[in-house]
């Protein structure tokens, strides 16, 4: 993770460890380099083949000569690995917390809250979660951070952090049409379900937050989505 400011004395920003970004920007395009490097290697025996997927790119690299040929496929492979590396950075949560407010931001989609909205914070599996005094979701967001920087960020900044969900016996399993509750809450969490059977992440997070301004708090297991409603 990174981050075009300095931080300020008053903020604590908690980033992955040097190793993971080391592995990430060195690593993957090291890694990408290889692979397309072992492609090469066996393009002539691919291009041999009565039939095989993508023949048309081994023959293609088997007819190219060497050393160009070579060095193109380590080109491409440590390419091929920088663009995972950007998608690794582009998902990976960026948060910093202060004494006033807690900040994120995530897949170029920011969101913050005030120290004062905040009555609970956990890790639910991966995911960041911060709770209004009422219970309400204030902000939940992915993270691969380690869980022991990201309590320790809080702890030292006096936010109220918990080990668990402390609503966790009020969720119930949603089944479509389910009764009692808010208004066009069905319709949404209909809508969510489609796009978690897509694996439609975006979508997912936008319902999520409609879901929230109807006071529905939802968490998902296996695609299966477990809701409560805020008091």
């Amino acid at each position: 993770m990174t981050s075009n400011a300095a931080p300020r004395s008053d903020e604590t920003v908690v980033r992955d460890p040097a190793w993971a970004a080391l592995l990430m920007w060195v690593g993957l395009p090291v890694a990408g380099a290889l692979v397309f490097w072992c492609l090469k290697q066996i393009a002539d025996w691919v291009a041999g083949l009565p039939a095989a997927p993508f023949q048309g790119l081994f023959k293609l690299a088997a007819s190219a000569p060497d050393p160009w040929a070579t060095i193109g496929a380590l080109v491409l492979g440590a390419i091929a690995g920088i663009v995972l590396a950007l998608i690794g950075a582009h998902e990976t949560l960026q948060l910093t917390v202060s004494d006033a407010d807690v900040r994120m931001r995530r897949m170029d989609v920011p969101s913050s809250a005030s120290r004062d909205a905040v009555g609970s914070v956990f890790l639910d599996g991966k995911r960041l979660v911060l709770l209004g005094p009422r219970g309400e979701e204030v902000a939940s967001e992915k993270s691969e951070l380690p869980r022991d920087l990201v309590r320790s960020a809080f702890v030292s900044h006096g936010y109220p952090w918990v080990d668990e969900d402390p609503y966790k016996d009020q969720y119930r399993l949603w089944v479509e049409d389910l009764p009692d509750l808010p208004p066009g809450a069905n319709p949404v969490l209909k809508a969510r379900a489609k796009a978690l059977e897509k694996d439609s992440e975006t979508d997912a997070r936008e319902l999520r937050g409609e879901l929230v301004k109807l006071g529905v708090v939802v968490r998902e297991q296996k695609k299966r989505q477990y809701i409560r409603v805020v008091a």
